[in-house]
């Protein structure tokens, strides 16, 4: 099963629905030695002239120590019959358990960093800027009180993205 490369331009996604409802993985480290984590916190869009992303990683998360590490990372989309691993891969965390494995995924290299073999899209994003959240940010003080009660804060990750790769079968509006 082969993938093709497309545009930024040309992937006709909408993201509150990929990322809000079916969720993506944030994935770095290198295929042998990768961790990856679900999200459903992010966006897309154009900054410094480049199509590119923003997601957001707790400080407490084990691939937080991935992405810090790397250049790249990777997000992907996958198909509904992947909502069980992407719920395990969001509950479990790598530094206790093979999570991937135990999600029947297949890591594999793309680039300078690691993805999924079963995944329907697969963005490579080159890290451009990150910033740690903070109390002092917040214009709307409930939003710290009601996502940041135990104080772990998200890093604020802004990758250009590289490249798209979509499985070459795929029908997923492209």
């Amino acid at each position: 099963m082969g993938w093709r490369e497309i545009k930024p331009e040309e992937w006709k996604v909408n993201p509150f629905t990929a990322i809000g409802k079916e969720w993506m993985l944030i994935t770095a480290g290198e295929k042998e030695n990768c961790n990856t984590m679900t999200a459903s916190w992010g966006g897309m869009g154009v900054i410094w002239g480049k199509p590119s992303v923003t997601v957001y990683i707790r400080q407490s998360r084990y691939t937080k120590e991935f992405v810090d590490r790397g250049e790249c990372f990777s997000i992907t989309f996958f198909d509904e019959k992947y909502r069980n691993a992407l719920n395990l891969c969001g509950t479990v965390s790598g530094r206790d358990r093979d999570k991937i494995s135990e999600a029947g995924l297949t890591p594999c290299n793309v680039e300078q960093t690691a993805a999924f073999e079963e995944a329907k899209v697969i963005v490579l994003c080159k890290r451009q800027f990150h910033q740690v959240m903070s109390p002092e940010g917040f214009d709307v003080k409930e939003n710290d009180s009601k996502w940041y009660a135990d104080r772990d804060y998200h890093t604020m990750y802004i990758g250009s993205i590289e490249k798209i790769l979509v499985k070459e079968e795929e029908t997923w509006d492209v």
